[in-house]
């Protein structure tokens, strides 16, 4: 386990930019990259949000959220569901910031006819499937220059956990993109690994007009570094405090594009504290029973 006192909520005020030519300029790792299996001696405290906090209730109302998801029987299916619903809620701009950064102010101000970047989709989706009891969080990629780069080194993309699958699963909200391997679904690190081996079996599932291979080649660049805040709660205050999980080997960034600190941040290389279950809530739809955990191979 690697720890520092700097940190990367600055980040997010940073990862606006060119999309594709960006990311183009540095190659995608042409192997898996490697992390720790071994959970750290100390966990990550991460804490979520339960569906009945009073922001979340008002979320899932002024939305109809329920109404969006009736028929779904799965969590996978819900998630799918509510990408597609948060993909069209605005056109991507990757140059123009939400005024505030939670889901009912993105939400408001996309009604008015805002556009935004990558980021706002993440926590928006990430809000709407908590409100509907299924634990979410924003993850941010970046690529393995973040550090020396000017611009184009991030994206935002929105990790849930599938209750009844007992798995952490990725959603593209602003791609409207949900990979697959062997038609289940999978995390980001579990992608990295299918496109650095080419394996046949990974496609995507998406409403949209979004191909696989242009999105695979896109997204596989910014597949390096992996972070995400600590406290994904809605509604209250929330320290900016998070969490990096680093391939082996890998220096821990300090800076993201030349001139934004990292601060806050703990660093980590494994995959089993980054992916740790969510256990703890306050109560609702996310303390509904579930399924025997299985455990993941990376």
């Amino acid at each position: 386990m690697i720890h520092k006192a700097i940190a990367g909520f600055a980040l997010i005020a940073a990862l606006s930019g060119p999309d594709l030519a960006s990311a183009q300029r540095v190659a995608a790792p042409e192997k898996p990259l490697e992390f720790a299996l071994t959970p750290d001696a100390t966990p990550c405290p991460f804490q979520f949000s339960s569906s009945d906090e009073a922001y979340l209730v008002t979320l899932r109302e002024n939305y109809a959220l329920n109404d969006i998801i009736a028929g779904k029987t799965t969590d996978f299916d819900k998630a799918r569901t509510l990408c597609t619903w948060v993909h069209n809620r605005w056109v991507h701009d990757g140059h123009v910031r939400a005024k505030k950064p939670d889901p009912l102010s993105i939400l408001k101000e996309a009604d008015m006819g805002s556009n935004f970047q990558c980021i706002e989709y993440s926590i928006v989706l990430s809000g709407v499937l908590t409100a509907v009891g299924i634990p979410a969080r924003a993850v941010y990629l970046k690529t393995a220059d973040s550090e020396t780069r000017r611009q184009g080194a991030g994206h935002a993309v929105t990790e849930v956990w599938l209750r009844d699958q007992q798995k952490w699963a990725m959603l593209d909200g602003q791609w409207d993109a949900v990979p697959l391997l062997d038609n289940e679904p999978i995390n980001a690190i579990e992608l990295q690994k299918a496109l650095s081996t080419n394996n046949p079996a990974l496609r995507i599932e998406t409403a949209s007009n979004t191909r696989a291979k242009t999105y695979f080649n896109w997204i596989s660049p910014y597949l390096y570094y992996f972070d995400t805040v600590l406290d994904n709660r809605f509604g209250i205050k929330t320290q900016p405090s998070g969490v990096m999980l680093v391939p082996n080997g890998a220096k821990c960034p300090t800076v993201f594009q030349r001139d934004t600190p990292i601060r806050r941040m703990r660093y980590t290389n494994s995959v089993a504290t980054f992916y740790s279950r969510p256990l703890e809530f306050m109560g609702g739809e996310a303390n509904k029973p579930v399924l025997p955990e299985n455990g993941s191979a990376y």
